[in-house]
């Protein structure tokens, strides 16, 4: 059976990724959308979600690709009517209030599934792999772009809950969880915040584990001239470096994985696939190590950030 598809918000995000990845995975089709500010041909169209629970019969799930910090209300509408709910990264404003969304899933018999695009990327599986059968000796990862190329015009992502740097760097952060043999914890956080922004605009870490593995993390929303999204991992068995946001993998120099970016059709494959048996899957391991750097943050303060740079 055909997993009927309504997205909530027409964004750059819902146009890039989760409208074309719907239409090449077999198993969902797209059948309604709401946007205050767009249409798409050939689905309905309505403004809100609460237009959109009264068409109810239109659609089986949501994927919500709004801004998170008002996220959890349309869930909660959506999961209280009895449809599946997707949330884009990050799942929520809050690591908290995501609990309270698992338990109503659950008391609907419906599915949930907190969204991490990047652990879909072609190198996270072959890493998480290699990374089990070898000694792993630190891990260094370099999330570094330009705000102003990749996040025009988001105002929200400046606010409280809209994580500033931290919602690339949490890319960064999903593909660590998934492929290391063991949990981390944040022990340093030094973020960089705009004298004018509610929000970091840079932020270096320090991690650890349970073994004492060294986890070193550096976010910059300030570099033009091409982005740098890299992890890498020393191992007693050589290199292994993830390139790309999870595109490319080498070891060594020598290359493991190369392929296209196909991560959002692994996320509507994965929804289906969670639909048709009505679960879960809600890992919040990325959001509250996010939420820990804030917590433990020294702030510094640097020059104040303008959506245009000055001439």
């Amino acid at each position: 059976m055909t997993l009927r598809i309504a997205i909530v918000g027409l964004g750059k995000i819902a146009r890039d990724q989760h409208v074309p990845s719907i239409a090449a995975v077999e198993g969902v089709e797209l059948t309604a959308v709401a946007s205050r500010n767009a249409e798409l041909p050939g689905v309905l169209n309505v403004a809100t979600i609460d237009d959109l629970l009264g068409n109810a019969d239109a659609f089986d799930a949501v994927a919500l690709c709004t801004p998170p910090q008002g996220r959890h209300a349309q869930a909660w509408k959506a999961l209280a009517a009895g449809k599946h709910v997707l949330l884009e990264k990050p799942p929520g404003a809050t690591v908290a209030e995501i609990a309270s969304l698992e338990r109503l899933a659950r008391d609907n018999d419906v599915s949930l599934f907190a969204t991490w695009h990047s652990r879909f990327s072609a190198a996270v599986e072959p890493a998480r792999l290699f990374l089990a059968g070898t000694q792993i000796r630190s891990v260094r990862v370099l999330w570094k772009e330009d705000v102003r190329k990749w996040h025009p015009g988001q105002a929200w992502i400046w606010e409280p809950g809209g994580l500033g740097v931290f919602d690339p760097g949490i890319n960064a952060l999903s593909i660590v969880t998934a492929i290391l043999p063991e949990a981390i914890f944040l022990d340093r956080s030094d973020l960089f915040f705009p004298a004018n922004r509610a929000a970091p605009i840079a932020a270096n870490l320090g991690f650890s584990s349970p073994s004492g593995l060294p986890v070193s993390a550096e976010f910059d929303w300030r570099v033009t001239g091409g982005e740098t999204w890299t992890i890498e991992v020393e191992t007693a068995d050589g290199l292994l470096r993830i390139q790309d946001g999870g595109r490319r993998l080498d070891l060594d120099g020598r290359s493991m994985t190369d392929e296209p970016d196909r991560e959002y059709q692994g996320i509507y494959a994965r929804f289906r696939d969670l639909c048709a048996v009505r679960t879960m899957d809600v890992d919040l391991s990325p959001l509250q190590l996010v939420a820990d750097g804030f917590l433990l943050g020294r702030r510094h303060e640097v020059e104040a950030f303008h959506e245009e740079p000055a001439r």
